[in-house]
């Protein structure tokens, strides 16, 4: 197999919506999304994940976006989203996105089942034997209904396959980035200037999907060790990050990204369109954004 286009995952690595248009993955607008974020300097981009409606999308139409995006070939490293309940399934699944040679997988653990820390270290492990590539572990227990301990997570980083893991809870952030044994990319949007200034290396935020050089440009004075101007640009981001998730993710995303003519305003059901209420709350939310004194702005 192909060797992963990066060893680690730096930097902001987008969780990146899946475009719909008429019920169907709106190819066009995922290859010019892709095209723009990787003109703003994000890293990578996260396909198919909660943000991407990826557990509502056949795996052909996950191979057909792909294909879409790589297209292009100066394309964005990609990573896939790849979970589910039954192990052996999401093994079958990534065998076959394998064939599309993929940066790596953000598997989270069995959601519903609520495993054991035991159970957990068996899925993982059988995800391991099924590719090459590496993987990202996720720990949102929000989503998954269930948390993985510390101990776990280096259990599994010191095998191969396991470098890094999507981390949303800011305590846990800290220790992780503190013992060093594995790479924690930040999840919490609100707690991405705290994660860069305390020597963070990626994250995967939802919430730059809007104005996404502005996020990179944050990243970077930290990064630098300049915390006066990235706490400088990032404050007004936080009512914005708030706005975003007043609502089931993707949704108010999707609204501020079709309010700026990028995709349509459109979600897979179960999920719903954000709400009329929220449209001109994210209005004023972009306007305020869009009127700073910033070369930055990127609406």
């Amino acid at each position: 197999m192909d060797m992963p286009v990066t060893p680690r995952f730096e930097g902001i690595w987008l969780p990146m919506i899946t475009p719909l248009r008429g019920g169907y993955v709106d190819a066009d607008a995922a290859q010019a999304l892709a095209r723009y974020y990787r003109n703003a300097g994000i890293a990578g981009l996260v396909l198919f994940g909660s943000t991407g409606e990826g557990n509502l999308l056949s795996l052909s139409e996950k191979i057909d976006m792909a294909q879409a995006i790589n297209s292009d070939p100066h394309a964005l490293p990609l990573v896939f989203g790849a979970g589910g309940v039954d192990t052996r399934g999401v093994a079958t699944a990534i065998r076959r996105l394998d064939k599309l040679r993929p940066a790596g997988y953000l598997v989270p653990p069995p959601y519903y089942l609520g495993p054991s820390q035991a159970g957990i270290l068996w899925h993982y492990r059988q995800i391991a034997w099924a590719t090459d590539r590496p993987i990202i572990l996720y720990n949102i227990p929000k989503r998954t209904g269930v948390t993985m301990t510390v101990e776990t997570m280096e259990t599994l980083a010191s095998l191969p396959n396991f470098s890094a893991v999507k981390e949303c809870d800011a305590p846990v952030l800290a220790a992780l980035n503190a013992r060093g044994k594995l790479d924690a990319l930040c999840g919490d949007d609100l707690s991405l200037l705290d994660h860069w200034l305390a020597g963070g290396h990626g994250a995967i935020p939802a919430a730059a999907h809007l104005f996404p050089e502005r996020h990179v440009e944050i990243m970077r004075l930290a990064r630098a060790g300049q915390a006066d101007a990235a706490r400088a640009l990032f404050e007004p981001l936080r009512a914005l990050i708030r706005l975003l998730f007043a609502e089931p993710n993707p949704a108010p995303i999707k609204r501020a990204l079709a309010m700026q003519g990028l995709i349509a305003d459109e979600l897979r059901m179960p999920m719903m369109p954000a709400s009329r209420e929220i449209t001109p709350r994210l209005q004023r939310a972009l306007g305020a954004m869009q009127a700073l004194p910033s070369r930055l702005q990127t609406a």
